[in-house]
């Protein structure tokens, strides 16, 4: 009877991503540079918060932007427009997320040498950004409140890894049965270490507490 030989294989597939991840972080590091991965549902508010919130640190620091999309250039367009920082878009050939390499190749192509913050606005969807380490410093979360409050019980992963949560759209609370302490105490959940600032990227509420948390954060940090 022919021998039957089973292999098994103990390495990550993620492996080679979480390598050029870490060694990102290092030259982010070496560089001075904040990189900011920024995360949501498609309609969550990415690019209307980002444009609050650079509006509100481009005094302190270089900022630039790098917008990923499978398609077009427009959320690119608005923030350069709206901010007049230094903005590009990265278009993902069909892919619903960045990974470590792909984000490289952008710090190079926007010229991250000598930018102080950068925020990368991965692909709207909240299942496959969280499962690629894009080398980011940092990584935050938008959730809006149309979206309901049950998404940290549904999307687990995207929750556990970041560090910042955003409660966008605070300004249509009455229309909508959001709990907010059920969704904090689900986020909590999944991970304690997460900080939860409730938003409105529309009207500015409470931007300036986001503005705080990321300038002493950055500061902690080594940031120039």
């Amino acid at each position: 009877m022919e021998e039957i030989k089973t292999i098994v294989v103990n390495r990550s597939a993620y492996a080679d991503n979480d390598l050029e991840a870490d060694l990102l972080r290092e030259y982010l590091l070496d560089h001075k540079t904040f990189l900011i991965n920024v995360m949501s549902s498609p309609g969550a508010g990415k690019t209307t918060t980002l444009i609050k919130l650079i509006n509100s640190l481009k005094d302190i620091f270089k900022i630039g932007v790098m917008e990923a999309d499978i398609d077009s250039n427009v959320d690119a367009i608005s923030v350069a427009k709206e901010t007049g920082v230094k903005s590009m878009q990265i278009h993902t050939s069909g892919m619903c997320h960045l990974d470590a390499g792909m984000t490289k190749s952008g710090l190079d192509a926007i010229g991250s040498n000598d930018l102080d913050l950068v925020f990368l606005e991965n692909v709207g969807n909240l299942v496959c950004p969280a499962e690629f380490d894009t080398g980011a410093t940092m990584d935050m979360v938008i959730l809006s409140i149309p979206e309901g409050d049950d998404k940290p019980l549904k999307y687990p992963l995207i929750f556990e890894k970041c560090d910042l949560v955003l409660i966008n759209k605070i300004d249509t609370e009455k229309y909508f049965n959001f709990d907010y302490d059920k969704c904090i105490s689900m986020i909590h959940f999944r991970n304690p270490n997460a900080k939860v600032i409730p938003i409105s990227a529309l009207t500015g509420e409470n931007i300036n507490l986001v503005k705080d948390y990321l300038v002493k954060r950055i500061k902690q940090w080594g940031g120039k």
